[in-house]
């Protein structure tokens, strides 16, 4: 079996640029490696990113919001992570059931007992072998994250009009997940520069 990695921290931390080049440091080193992304990563998971991310999806309930996203993560799992894994490669994805947790759980409110019933039927027992949990204070993560959206093609600002308090509550969330597990987060600071975090996470990939 290839090495499961995951990426979390709230919008605007750095992980998505994290984990693009930690993936073509393991690609340069021979490492077969996949990248995969939440929500998408699939044909309907894509679908599913456009109406969570588009800043004109409104009056979506968060029951709704968090089934979406499992639905997107059913589907990336089994088209994407678990046949990667049984090849021997290893799969960094950008978000994985952290993320519904921190954001729908502690961001949004729902059960947390809910949210664990669902990934019992959704993923089971694939949790990653390793998370990366990129912290960064919610002020400079926000700033960072409406620049992006202001620059990209793709509207996916959805999140970004959510108020400063919600990001608040959602890096609590993933501190608090990042302290029950501690055996699989590492917690790295976003405030460094991108190559600099970087080195700082090669230190930790378990790569002997």
């Amino acid at each position: 079996m290839g090495l499961f990695i995951t990426f979390e921290g709230i919008d605007g931390s750095g992980k998505t640029t994290q984990l693009k080049l930690l993936h073509s440091h393991l690609l340069e080193k021979g490492i077969a490696t996949i990248a995969a992304r939440e929500p998408g990563g699939t044909e309907l998971g894509e679908s599913i990113r456009q109406i969570l991310l588009h800043s004109r999806t409104h009056g979506l309930r968060p029951i709704g919001e968090l089934l979406l996203y499992y639905a997107s993560r059913h589907q990336n799992l089994h088209e994407n992570i678990l046949p990667a894994l049984a090849r021997g490669e290893w799969v960094l994805c950008d978000r994985y059931a952290d993320a519904s947790m921190a954001y729908q759980g502690y961001g949004r409110g729902i059960d947390l007992q809910f949210i664990q019933d669902l990934d019992q039927a959704v993923i089971g027992q694939r949790l990653p072998d390793l998370t990366f949990l990129i912290d960064l204070e919610p002020t400079l993560a926000l700033s960072r994250a409406r620049v992006r959206n202001r620059q990209g093609s793709v509207d996916e600002g959805r999140f970004e009009s959510e108020p400063l308090e919600f990001f608040e509550k959602v890096r609590q969330g993933y501190l608090s997940l990042a302290r029950q597990e501690p055996q699989r987060f590492r917690i790295v600071p976003g405030d460094l520069a991108p190559q600099e975090l970087h080195r700082e996470i090669l230190k930790l990939v378990p790569l002997q």
